[in-house]
């Protein structure tokens, strides 16, 4: 499978844009190699390096910006779909909200250099409520430093490629095959790691109705809320008792966990992957009753069953309501 340098030649921008533009969507088809060989091409004249810098520029913000609004309009929702991309969907959307609460506009610069944070950074900005036009400003930053750091690398070795043709055309078949091969391993990780995950979830996590019955009939249980203060926003609503920890929070705090009833975990990631990692985390710790619930807060939503109300979503409750 060889690169398609000459219909790269003969499409030129428009195939640039395109490719950035598919790759910008969440589509399993890195524009790395294409930028390069525009890179390369520039050095011998027959592509223009500050247009080719502009397209690509242009294609992210296009991809950027539809992302913003789709973030914006359909929230968390539309982070758990792009979460089931990911190679890990148990951390990727609770990094991106953790980079993007502490610093939004280095978040934005440094996101195209990061796997899975390119794809996840505009929704979350939207979803976030951040101003278009600041983000417009960071975003297209991070764009050009990424289009333009990729079609300098093609540059630098177009000199080369230009004193020797043949190896125009070896360094497009390797680099189809590079791109093939991270597409297949792409595809395989999400698999395997998919199946680890849903096989270890099937043995311990809890069904809804089993938590209502538990609550209604007022057995202990102690309920913690996984999810992000981000998501909670937009939805300030939590299950009746629930306590609001952190992961990592709730790990560095776990002698103060009840050992003598349920720790039920829930989050709204697909899968219940947070759930599922955290409570794989505490079991190492030596706590045994702890079980994810099927399908989070979203399922317990969607059954109509009693919500509180969450005043302050950042808090973390102290040690005293654990016992």
């Amino acid at each position: 499978m060889a690169l398609p340098t000459h219909v790269l030649l003969m499409y030129g921008y428009l195939l640039l844009f395109a490719w950035v533009l598919v790759e910008q969507f969440g589509i399993p088809l890195p524009a790395t190699p294409i930028l390069l060989a525009a890179g390369a091409l520039s050095a011998q004249g027959q592509l223009s390096f500050p247009a080719a810098l502009l397209v690509g520029v242009a294609a992210s913000l296009a991809a950027d910006s539809t992302w913003f609004f789709i973030g914006r309009r359909y929230g968390h929702h539309v982070l758990r779909i792009l979460c089931k991309l990911s190679l890990e969907p148990t951390t990727c959307v609770r990094k991106t909200q953790d980079s993007f609460g502490r610093r939004r506009g280095v978040t934005l610069m440094i996101a195209k250099f990061v796997p899975g944070l390119a794809t996840l950074a505009p929704p979350v900005a939207g979803e976030n409520g951040m101003d278009f036009l600041r983000f417009l400003f960071f975003d297209g930053i991070g764009a050009a430093l990424w289009v333009g750091a990729t079609l300098a690398a093609g540059r630098f070795f177009g000199d080369l490629l230009k004193r020797d043709s043949s190896l125009l055309d070896w360094t497009g078949r390797f680099s189809g095959a590079l791109l093939l091969l991270g597409i297949l391993i792409f595809f395989a990780g999400r698999v395997i790691r998919r199946r680890m995950i849903l096989k270890e979830l099937a043995a311990a996590r809890l069904e809804p109705v089993e938590l209502k019955r538990q609550l209604d009939a007022g057995e202990p249980v102690f309920i913690v809320d996984l999810r992000h203060p981000l998501e909670i926003l937009p939805d300030p609503f939590t299950l009746p008792g629930a306590l609001h920890f952190s992961p990592e929070a709730l790990a560095q705090r776990h002698v103060e966990i009840p050992r003598d009833r349920d720790i039920v975990l829930f989050c709204t990631c697909p899968s219940e992957a947070t759930a599922a990692k955290t409570a794989m985390a505490l079991h190492k710790l030596g706590i045994e009753r702890v079980r994810p619930l099927r399908g989070g807060f979203d399922e317990w939503r969607r059954l109509g069953f009693p919500l509180d109300a969450v005043t302050d979503p950042g808090f973390v409750r102290p040690a005293q309501a654990s016992v």
